[in-house]
């Protein structure tokens, strides 16, 4: 098994075809002050498997700090149920609703594990202050 893809979002669902939707993508974000919370991110992860995926597997989801701390961690598992006989390869897709506690400003890493063995690393930017206003078209043209 592998991560087809992972990233943070501001909101993500599956549809009742299947189909993950996914609103708002981000690997940056803007806070007043330090320390603080970026709430409710979704931490969105497609997991891609074949037959030889077939069982039980343990994901671990490590937030980390940019001084390297890890500030949470959260672990579970995933069981992977025989497909029918005539698919190949699975989609395993990931919705994590994830508050993201910000001790720092700088570059962040959501590492995720699989089977204890790393896969993937989201990375996020924070940024502290005021943020810029961002000029009109209008302003632009004068």
């Amino acid at each position: 098994m592998h991560v087809s893809f992972a990233l943070f979002a501001d909101a993500a669902n599956l549809s009742q075809e299947g189909k993950l939707n996914i609103l708002g993508v981000f690997d940056a974000v803007q806070v007043a002050t330090i320390p603080a919370v970026h709430p409710r991110a979704h931490l969105v992860v497609r997991l891609k498997g074949n037959r030889t995926d077939i069982g039980v597997h343990t994901m671990t989801l490590q937030w980390i700090s940019p001084a390297g701390t890890e500030l949470w961690n959260s672990g579970g598992q995933i069981e992977i149920t025989p497909p029918p006989p005539t698919v190949t390869e699975m989609d395993f897709p990931l919705i994590a609703p994830v508050d993201l506690p910000i001790d720092a400003a700088g570059g962040y890493v959501m590492r995720i594990s699989l089977d204890n063995e790393q896969r993937a690393d989201v990375r996020l930017q924070v940024r502290v202050g005021a943020s810029n206003p961002i000029m009109p078209v209008s302003e632009m043209m004068s």
